[in-house]
């Protein structure tokens, strides 16, 4: 029987038959169904970071001209919203609607109460939440945004007075607005100049001035702050007043101003508020003695037993009303001069002592 020729080419080269399957299969068999290993990537470290650096550049440079575009119009935008008798609708799209959404919290939480609405939820069904006596601010980098130029008739219908932050000037946006915020143009951080990078950040300072133009022109101060941010130390009790808290009636530590440096010793160890009020003769609050100011005098008198609350008293010490906020009293001491203090003696009108607030209990009921 005649060998095949193919086979009988084989045999005269010495190659072997290739095996159809199992550890015999053929090297380009095996190269085809395992996988390759992945070729590193060639990072140029050095590039990357000189990429970062000139993008904090960009955006640091256009921030600082955005200080240019603050003028009368900017003062005519912080009037529309301040006189705002309902609330702030903000909005935006993309990006601009994620800005949108930062400025409207930081608006809320300093004073002005304001609201952010996506354009797209506003067309079905969520329109409902304009209303007469509304202000609106509504963000776009080109002002051309076809979902904010939709919401214009539910602002006309309401006489709902607009603002707008763009940075295209003379776009349709900016044309039916009461008041027009420009930010640009600038070239963003993006290479390629495509990404929404300086044009994002560029919103968000302008928010920025907004939100704090606006506290200013409102008044708004330390203690409204606390009380719209409960979550913090003095959470739940910053609206609560000095009174509701305070130690009172007999657990007030008070001492007359002859009494000797024992008997101040033992009021403010018996109390435990770490202070005692000193009195005159008419019962008005003269000073007060702490346990650092007891520590003090042992310290720099070698026999100071005969000594008296007057000798070693705080005269004109830090005092506070009962009605004032518990935040207000927090404040009090956390910026006493010169330094943070624990306690406050708490007076009527007469400069009578009526009560200790003392940081802890503050600290204890917010938590």
């Amino acid at each position: 029987m005649k060998t095949p020729a193919k086979a009988r080419k084989g045999e005269r080269s010495g190659a072997k038959p290739k095996a159809p399957n199992g550890n015999g299969m053929a090297k380009s068999v095996r190269a085809s169904r395992e996988p390759r290993a992945a070729r590193p990537v060639k990072r140029n470290g050095p590039d990357l970071l000189a990429l970062a650096r000139q993008v904090v550049r960009t955006e640091a440079a256009a921030v600082a001209a955005l200080e240019a575009h603050l003028g009368a119009e900017f003062l005519r935008a912080v009037e529309v919203l301040g006189a705002c008798r309902g609330k702030v609708i903000v909005s935006g799209v993309g990006k601009s609607g994620l800005i949108a959404h930062k400025i409207a919290a930081t608006l809320t939480s300093t004073g002005t109460p304001a609201v952010f609405l996506h354009p797209t939820d506003a067309l079905h069904g969520d329109a409902g939440l304009f209303m007469p006596g509304d202000a609106a601010l509504f963000i776009s980098k080109s002002g051309g945004s076809e979902e904010l130029l939709s919401l214009l008739q539910y602002l006309e219908r309401h006489r709902i007075p607009l603002v707008s932050l763009v940075a295209t000037p003379r776009s349709a946006l900016a044309a039916r607005s009461q008041v027009t915020l420009l930010t640009g143009p600038a070239r963003e951080a993006c290479p390629m100049d495509l990404t929404p990078t300086t044009s994002v950040t560029l919103a968000q300072v302008m928010g920025d001035c907004l939100a704090v133009a606006l506290l200013e022109r409102r008044g708004f101060r330390p203690e409204d702050f606390r009380f719209l941010h409960p979550g913090g130390v003095v959470g739940s009790v910053a609206s609560r007043r000095v009174g509701e808290l305070m130690h009172a009636g007999e657990a007030v530590p008070r001492v007359r101003e002859g009494a000797g440096l024992r008997a101040v010793m033992l009021e403010i160890m018996d109390k435990r508020l770490g202070i005692t009020a000193v009195l005159d003769r008419d019962g008005r609050l003269s000073g007060v003695v702490t346990d650092g100011d007891f520590k003090r005098i042992l310290v720099k008198h070698a026999d100071p037993w005969h000594l008296t609350a007057a000798d070693v008293m705080t005269r004109a010490p830090s005092t506070i009303p009962p009605e004032t906020l518990v935040a207000t009293a927090v404040r009090t001491m956390e910026e006493h001069a010169p330094g943070p203090i624990t306690a406050l003696v708490v007076v009527d009108g007469g400069r009578r002592p009526i009560g200790v607030l003392h940081l802890h209990d503050c600290l204890r009921s917010g938590g």
